[in-house]
């Protein structure tokens, strides 16, 4: 099977996991962080907002079954990316909005499906303020952060944030679940 990695910042990452995890074609679902500057970061670190880092996803996946382009789509259908360095009531840069592509044709996806979005105005006239870099290093998030919400179901954050996302995703995308 081929597979293909991309790593996605769009707020917290439980709530992008939990979406990305029951979509055909995924085939691994990673939270952790990118896009800083300090090597093996905490949580507690990345939260404070000194080193950098965005919470993200490092999403695998099988071209073969969906592309990239499919998985940015939903990826801009599950967050706001119209807010820099916010996602609802999550404050801060760990919180931005971003794509860290892993090869040049990654990046290209990228922009094409911004200008995309740009165009179709989803988020309004809106600008878009994703970041789009290149990956540098990903760490990988503590355990415990690592299918959070389907470990957490009844955490107050899961049943008010992310419960009501997956669902909102799961009605878009009926046919595209695992």
């Amino acid at each position: 099977m081929n597979q293909e990695t991309t790593t996605l910042g769009g707020g917290c990452f439980w709530c992008l996991e939990a979406v990305f995890d029951e979509l055909q074609g995924v085939t691994d679902v990673v939270s952790g962080y990118a896009g800083g500057t300090v090597k093996n970061p905490s949580y507690e670190a990345v939260c404070s907002g000194w080193t950098g880092h965005a919470e993200v996803v490092q999403v695998t996946f099988d071209p073969g079954v969906i592309s990239l382009r499919e998985i940015l789509h939903v990826f801009f259908a599950i967050h706001d990316p119209t807010t820099l360095n916010r996602q609802g009531s999550d404050v801060g840069t760990q919180y931005r909005s971003a794509i860290y592509y892993h090869t040049p044709e990654q990046k290209a996806v990228a922009e094409e499906v911004i200008a995309d979005i740009g165009r179709e105005e989803l988020w309004g006239d809106a600008p878009i303020v994703t970041e789009v870099a290149p990956l540098e290093e990903f760490f990988p998030a503590e355990a415990y952060h690592q299918e959070y919400f389907a470990r957490n179901p009844g955490q107050g954050y899961c049943q008010v944030v992310i419960a009501p996302k997956v669902a909102k995703f799961r009605q878009k995308y009926l046919q595209r679940l695992k």
